[in-house]
């Protein structure tokens, strides 16, 4: 369990001090964001407050400024700002300016009142056990009485942030006009409430001592609702920042994908209509390779495809196509992504006849484009991997040229 605990504490430090560097370029250029500031506080408190207590540095901190066990209550003072910190972003993101200044303004005073009476207390009844750690030093001290009331007090301070936090993440949740915004909310919301748990766990084992029962077995659940709820609130509040970055790359997965679903079509129409394409086509291991604007090259293909689609409909009646669909057992709906497909490969083969004869293009009924272009792409994608699967049977039917 030590272990355990210790790779969670070094977790849980570089998260919060790597979290506080990515915002701090930020912070640079918003000098003026009260919110930001608190947010950059909260990240620095969470690093320090793990940092601190890790069982390779506690010691040596506390000689270092003479006073045994010092780190604790760094600890417990960086616990008490983080969550004034969080109560601060909270009002400012969910409510406005000018009430927002009020509202953290009233926290500040309670939570730094709060804080005033916490150090005045450590001074007074600091932890009266020493031990290697930090977790065995709090469960030895709180059987002295004077200790267990300062630890009372601590823990109170900390449940009442953590549920305003709870309270405050909830509401804002529902207002939240951005996924990414709304799943950090809700990863603060469910840190929040595994913090209280390590509150009232705490608080269990501080009753225990008067009531005569060992709460011991409680302490790896309370240092581990401490430790992950730390984690998942720092996470929490660094996703609006990054989740939009996962997005992008999602999107420009899919453009890639499809980019690539829709060549084997695209090629085929360009062999057929070399003018549609804007540009010179590039052999299939270039293609491999992502276009620079992809979206840009993503649109070109999409509308070439269409251009080429049009140009091949004068080469195919009606008729031909319902012939053709029969000859292979397929249903003759030639609007559907298969019957695209269908349509496209007889009409190559019928191009590539000697003395076709143009076909009215209004005979086939045509599927308008749809107005988003997601919609289109993802129609078109389904229209090349039938097209590519129609091509695996080998030589058409003799139905496909029987029409010329």
């Amino acid at each position: 369990m030590t272990a355990l605990y210790t790779a969670l504490a070094w977790i849980c430090t570089f998260v919060g001090l790597a979290a506080f560097a990515y915002r701090l370029p930020d912070l640079v250029r918003r000098k003026h964001d009260i919110a930001l500031w608190a947010l950059c506080v909260y990240f620095l408190c969470s690093g320090i407050s793990f940092l601190v207590d890790l069982d390779q540095l506690r010691l040596h901190i506390s000689g270092f400024f003479g006073v045994p066990n010092i780190t604790s209550l760094i600890t417990q003072v960086a616990v008490v700002v983080l969550t004034a910190a969080q109560q601060v972003v909270l009002v400012h993101w969910s409510s406005p300016p000018a009430q927002a200044r009020r509202m953290a303004r009233r926290r500040l005073l309670f939570f730094g009142a709060a804080l005033c009476v916490l150090v005045t207390s450590s001074f007074v009844v600091g932890p009266v056990a020493h031990s290697d750690t930090a977790t065995s030093t709090i469960l030895l001290s709180i059987h002295h009485g004077g200790y267990a009331l300062y630890m009372t007090f601590y823990l109170l301070i900390c449940a009442v942030g953590q549920a305003e936090t709870v309270r405050l993440s909830l509401r804002f949740t529902k207002v939240a006009n951005r996924q990414w915004l709304a799943a950090g909310m809700r990863t603060v919301t469910v840190g929040a409430t595994l913090i209280l748990v390590y509150c009232v766990t705490r608080g269990i084992q501080i009753a225990g001592t008067r009531l005569h029962f060992d709460g011991a077995g409680l302490d790896p659940v309370q240092w581990a609702c401490g430790s992950i709820g730390a984690l998942l609130q720092v996470t929490g509040w660094t996703i609006p920042a990054w989740g939009i970055h996962l997005t992008r790359a999602r999107a420009w997965g899919r453009s890639y994908r499809a980019y690539l679903r829709l060549r084997p079509l695209w090629w085929a129409l360009h062999q057929a209509s070399p003018d549609i394409a804007l540009d010179p086509p590039r052999s299939w291991a270039r293609d491999l390779l992502p276009p620079r604007d992809l979206h840009y090259s993503l649109y070109r293909r999409v509308i070439e495809i269409r251009d080429g689609q049009l140009i091949l409909r004068t080469s195919l009646s009606l008729a031909d196509f319902s012939r053709v669909a029969r000859s292979l057992g397929l249903p003759e709906d030639p609007t559907s992504p298969l019957g695209e497909a269908l349509q496209v490969r007889a009409a190559l083969s019928r191009a590539a006849e000697d003395g076709a004869e143009e076909a009215e293009s209004s005979e086939i009924p045509a599927r308008p484009p749809y107005e988003d272009f997601r919609d289109e792409v993802e129609w078109l994608t389904e229209v090349a991997s039938s097209f590519t699967a129609l091509g695996r049977s080998g030589r058409p039917p003799e139905a496909w040229t029987a029409t010329s």
